[in-house]
Parts: C-alpha cells; structure tokens; sequence
C-alpha cells in the first residue's frame, strides 16, 4: 500500500508539474524550440488515457468472467477451446489493424481504441477465470453441496471467493497491457497520453516522447501496485474469514 501511494503522489506530481519543467528539458535538449508538450495539458491527457483503458477494461473484465464461468460450467465445457482460441487471436492481432479495421465503421475517436483495447484485453482475463475456478478445491463444492446449496449459490458464495486472487490477477495485467496500448489511441484522434510521444515522433521531438512515455510507465506502475495491495488485502480478508 505506500508503495502505491507513494507512486500515486509521484504520478500526480509528474503530471501536474512537467509544465512547469521547461528549464530543465531545455538544459537537456538545447536544441529544441519546444522542449515541453503544451499542446494540451497533461492532467487533461492522463483522465483521457484512463477513461478509454477504465472503458476497454471493463468490457473485457465482463466478457471475459462471463465467458469464463459458461465454459466451466457442465453444459459449456465443449466451448472452451473455441473461447480460449477467439480470445488468444484476439491478443495475437495487432492493436494497430483493429483501429484500421474500426475506424472507417466507427470513425475517429476513442469508440474504435476501445475496441482494440477490449480485444486485446481480454485473454488474460479468460484465462485466469478459468485457472481460478478450475483450481477451486472439490472439497468446498462438495461440502457447499451437501450443505443444500444450488449451483448458482456454489459459484456465487464459494468458488468465485475462492478463485478471486487469481481473477484479480488476470484483470491486473489485462489492464497494465491496456495502459501501455493505449498509447496508440492517439493515431485515430482520442487524446492520451500517446499524443506527446506521437507528436515528438513526427518532428523529432525527443523531450516529447520522453514526456509522455515517463507519465505513461508511471501510470502503470502506480496501477500495478494498485492491483497488487488489492490482491493482499482480498487474500488476507479471505483467510481471515
């Protein structure tokens, strides 16, 4: 937990304070007319950047759950290899050709990045879920059974308490993938924090891109380690009950 806070401190410094840094970048890159991004604020950047990967990230923790538990579930096991393939494929396409593809139906904007985000998204989300629920001791679904619990109740009260750590773990990487992808977001016109290292891409612009990549790792180490006392926390609540 102050790993995380002190890394959420840091981001928001960065954030808040990298326009107020243009003596120290241009001392770094004396060659540069610009050497800080003012094209658009930062703080406006990084609520961007967390909306489309908070919006992908959420269709991909839905779908994949959902999906997840149907295969494990007696009358969906013969689906699961079909879910795991669409899923990999899914990752294995590049983020880039799913905005080609989205944007000439769905025009420019964040709608087509969060469809690539979602996609990409959402195969350590389906995997996990089923790794999680599968690992679930037999004991406690037998024991939960002859307690006179339905199936619903066995899923609801017992294997998804139990397969939640590793859940968590899934939706945790899912959404760090996310964060660094969505860097790419900018090229069809949704304001991230991509613009910078776009812009800096395009006219040379090295303080650019070390601006936006800098706030961009930190973003995602900070939710990283979010994730991680989130994990610690449940795992303790867990055995305590």
């Amino acid at each position: 937990m102050i790993a995380f806070i002190v890394l959420l401190a840091l981001l928001l410094l960065a954030t808040f304070g990298l326009g107020y840094t243009a003596p120290l970048f241009a001392a770094l890159f004396p060659g540069l007319d610009n050497p800080v991004y003012r094209q658009d604020g930062f703080p406006a950047l990084l609520l961007g950047h967390v909306e489309i990967v908070a919006a992908a990230s959420s269709i991909a923790v839905i779908l994949g759950v959902a999906t997840g538990i149907a295969v494990t579930r007696p009358a969906g096991r013969e689906f699961r290899g079909l879910l795991e393939t669409v899923a990999a494929t899914g990752q294995a396409f590049p983020p880039v050709a799913v905005l080609a593809l989205a944007v000439p139906a769905m025009g420019f904007g964040a709608e087509p990045a969060i469809v690539a985000l979602a996609l990409y998204g959402l195969l350590p989300v389906v995997q996990n879920t089923i790794a999680g629920l599968e690992n679930t001791p037999a004991d406690a679904r037998i024991a939960a059974a002859g307690m006179g619990m339905t199936p619903a109740q066995i899923l609801l009260q017992v294997e998804l308490p139990l397969a939640a750590p590793v859940i968590l773990t899934g939706i945790r990487l899912s959404v760090v993938i996310g964060i660094g992808t969505a860097a790419i977001a900018s090229t069809v016109g949704a304001r991230t924090l991509g613009l910078p290292i776009i812009v800096g891409l395009n006219g040379s612009n090295i303080a650019y891109v070390l601006q936006g990549a800098t706030l961009v790792a930190l973003l995602a180490v900070t939710l990283d380690q979010g994730f991680d006392a989130l994990t610690v926390g449940l795992t303790r609540w867990r055995s305590a009950t």
